[in-house]
């Protein structure tokens, strides 16, 4: 994704090994490991897919058909907790960052079932904490019954650990996603519910002053690390979509072109600056070996050299839901033969591939060299990728808008 953000293509050859590389580590219970042979987990289950998703291909030997759909859903529901959520691997423990890898795993894949989903709303929204970021997980709570049985005692339900930007933007986008899942299977009865509030202003906060250059920390108190640009940056575009914040999108003319930083008058800047984001991003959080950092004088690597490049892109460009964009894919949508739950299927598909890049309200730091491509809010991939690999799994062809 690192080379996607830069416009950077991996010729054939290397494209080709990466491919082979990547399936050497598909576990044959579903999933993938870290490496060839290793026990699968959600964690590199999602990094696999997603790189696929980019140097992949259909066909014999490209990859997406080699992946095992069905072992990979019996794999998530043999992780599936009553309380709705999910340990990141057999024998380990529960990780909402872990949850946030499953659902878009499953979004691309399209293995999303009411199965898979049940529960999983109610506990993201519980993992919210007094301060309104999302911490890693939330402690169950059951009652005995007579039968024996158990019975999840919804209101008993305290998160674990502090608010954390990386959890926080994995809780976020989970919720996120599983939207199109409330609104079709939801009870009616206190459906669990985000303070969507409490967060931005939590969010808000985390992002330094002009002294730490406008950086963006991950907890309380801690000082501003590069990653954090995109765990914390990337929130904004999630919350607009819910109609919380400003300086996004919307369904309208183009404007203009790419503007420089002298050009921002338009833009609404009241909730973070990203202005100083990409100013922290290009002077801070540069290494000037190559590649980026959490901040000087630490070495670069290719953790931080990725999340920094994305939420360079999420300071850069205004990525947001569009109606019309979604009216489109609606018109276009085959409903096919054999599932169950092709309502789910369309609904989630429509929501995650109506995110589009406002034309003209992209504003770049230090002019068009700086100019990193948009990044999709949700699964921190290319809008392109995301469209060709979704558009594969669901059988369905896009065309585009004239």
């Amino acid at each position: 994704q690192g080379f996607s953000v830069l416009g950077v293509a991996l010729d054939p050859d290397n494209r080709q090994k990466a491919i082979d590389t990547i399936m050497t580590w598909q576990h044959s219970d579903g999933g993938f490991g870290g490496g060839p042979g290793q026990q699968a987990h959600l964690l590199p289950t999602y990094a696999a897919v997603c790189a696929l998703a980019i140097v992949g291909r259909p066909g014999p030997g490209g990859g997406w058909d080699q992946v095992d759909r069905e072992k990979m859903y019996e794999f998530f529901m043999s992780l599936k907790q009553p309380d709705g959520s999910f340990l990141v691997s057999h024998d380990a423990e529960v990780d909402v960052r872990g949850i946030y890898c499953l659902l878009v795993v499953a979004h691309l894949l399209d293995i999303l079932t009411p199965d898979l989903l049940e529960g999983t709303p109610a506990f993201v929204a519980s993992c919210q904490t007094y301060e309104g970021g999302f911490s890693c997980a939330s402690q169950p709570y059951f009652s005995a019954e007579a039968d024996e049985s158990t019975i999840l005692l919804d209101g008993i339900r305290p998160p674990l650990g502090e608010a954390h930007g990386g959890y926080t933007f994995c809780a976020l986008a989970s919720w996120i996603m599983l939207q199109p899942y409330l609104k079709l299977h939801g009870q009616a009865e206190q459906p669990p519910s985000v303070n969507y509030r409490k967060l931005m202003r939590w969010l808000v906060l985390l992002q330094g002053n002009e002294i730490e250059l406008g950086g963006f920390r991950g907890r309380t108190n801690k000082l501003v690390d590069g990653c954090y640009s995109w765990w914390v940056g990337g929130c904004f575009a999630l919350l607009a979509s819910q109609g919380i914040g400003g300086g996004y999108g919307r369904d309208v003319e183009p404007v203009g072109e790419t503007q420089d930083e002298g050009e921002w008058d338009d833009v609404d800047e009241s909730v973070w600056n990203k202005l100083w984001l990409q100013g922290y991003i290009l002077s801070a959080g540069q290494h000037p070996s190559g590649g980026l950092r959490d901040k000087p004088p630490k070495p670069a690597d290719s953790y931080h050299t990725l999340y920094c490049l994305v939420g360079l892109s999420a300071a850069q460009h205004n990525v947001y839901l569009s109606r019309a964009r979604r009216a489109h894919l609606l018109a276009q949508w085959q409903s096919l033969p054999g599932y169950t739950n092709d309502e789910l299927r369309k609904t989630s598909f429509l929501e995650v591939l109506s995110w589009t890049e406002e034309e003209g309200g992209s504003h770049v730091l230090g002019g068009s060299a700086n100019r990193v491509n948009a990044t999709h809010p949700i699964f921190t991939l290319t809008m392109t990728h995301t469209e060709a690999f979704m558009s594969h799994f669901y059988k369905q062809t896009i065309l585009r808008s004239k």
